[in-house]
């Protein structure tokens, strides 16, 4: 009977991040109907109007969760495509390291705005 030898390459990151991301859209998806929901039930907003929305502490909790949901959910999918699609391990890393730093990067440009509001 012949042995079946397996090599096993890769992360394995698997079900954690297939539930990640999709738990992360449904936090996006939840997040634009609320905000759809009140602009369209609401009056026509202007400058103050938006302003007063988003500084509640409700919509800044929501729209931080969406922050930090959407680059998650985003670091999943290009990671995945840069191990898929770039074989060269140097070049993979540099481009996971300068992904990573851009979301975090624009996480904390959104959170800074959020709690300028």
């Amino acid at each position: 009977m012949a042995t079946v030898k397996r090599i096993v390459v890769g992360a394995h990151y698997g079900l954690k991040d297939w539930m990640a991301q999709r738990i992360t859209a449904v936090v996006m998806a939840v997040y634009t109907l609320i905000l759809l929901g009140t602009v369209l039930v609401g009056p026509p907003l202007s400058q103050e109007g938006w302003h007063a929305l988003l500084s509640g502490t409700f919509m800044r909790f929501a729209s931080f969760l969406f922050v930090l949901s959407l680059c998650y959910h985003a670091w999943v999918g290009v990671r995945d495509i840069w191990m898929d699609y770039v074989k060269p391990v140097g070049r993979r890393l540099t481009l996971h390291v300068l992904t990573l730093l851009a979301l975090v990067g624009y996480a904390g440009w959104a959170i800074q705005i959020l709690w300028r509001l």
